[in-house]
């Protein structure tokens, strides 16, 4: 079992790397588009920093026991990301940095007690209080690749991945719209689909793992046989 507080210092190194690229944009460059389709950078910035918040939502929904939503509703959380896209850096980066802070005081206050108390995602998906660190240090790394800025999956540091791709592996060894492959990669052997993999993919962890949540092309993996990599579904 993980201690919750032991993912804190990660989720603060991730935030301040987020901040410092951030800060090295001009107004113009949050404009462009980010990897996500429709999504301009500071779509992307929005989301991250509305996230903190949904995820205190829960954390307070834990300590208190009252059903608190991570978001209003779709179209709030679609609505708050939409407000806060076009605003410049400078406002941006203070968004980033008080919604962090406001998580790690959410964080650090939660009583130990309230660890274990259920709740649910944005989507509907069963957690627990102590799973949120977690969403948050994902949510991070995975978005601050999105902004498409320079900070690239070979940068996700090896804790990271280590937890990220066995966890993505293994939610997609559950599902019947994946195809069956065996992955690859050091120390790495996994399986994802139902029924018995005829095809391999070896490659190095970063780019298996940015493969299966659909931010690359697979290019840099190996198939064997020799072929293409097969297509992936969306992974949430």
């Amino acid at each position: 079992m993980v201690d919750p507080h032991s993912v804190i210092a990660p989720i603060t190194l991730a935030t301040d790397r987020l901040v410092a690229t951030c800060r090295s944009l001009s107004d113009a460059d949050l404009k462009a588009p980010s990897l996500l389709p429709g999504w301009s950078r500071g779509h992307v910035l929005a989301h991250v920093a509305r996230n903190a918040d949904g995820l205190v939502n829960l954390l307070t929904w834990a300590r208190t026991g009252v059903e608190t939503p991570q978001y209003a509703n779709q179209q709030a959380r679609d609505a708050d990301i939409e407000a806060g896209a076009c605003r410049p850096v400078a406002e941006q980066v203070t968004d980033l940095v008080a919604s962090a802070r406001r998580f790690r005081e959410a964080v650090t206050s939660l009583p130990q007690a309230a660890w274990d108390a259920a709740v649910r995602g944005r989507g509907g998906q069963k957690l627990t209080a102590r799973d949120l660190p977690w969403v948050r240090l994902r949510e991070v790394e995975i978005h601050h690749v999105d902004l498409d800025a320079g900070y690239t999956p070979r940068q996700w540091p090896a804790g990271f991945l280590d937890r990220l791709l066995p966890e993505v592996a293994g939610d997609f060894a559950r599902r019947t719209d994946v195809p069956p492959v065996r992955l690859r990669s050091a120390g790495v052997d996994l399986v994802i689909g139902v029924g018995d993999p005829e095809l391999t993919v070896t490659g190095e962890a970063h780019v298996v793992a940015s493969w299966l949540l659909g931010r690359t092309d697979g290019a840099g993996l190996t198939v064997t046989p020799p072929g293409p990599v097969p297509p992936l579904p969306a992974w949430r």
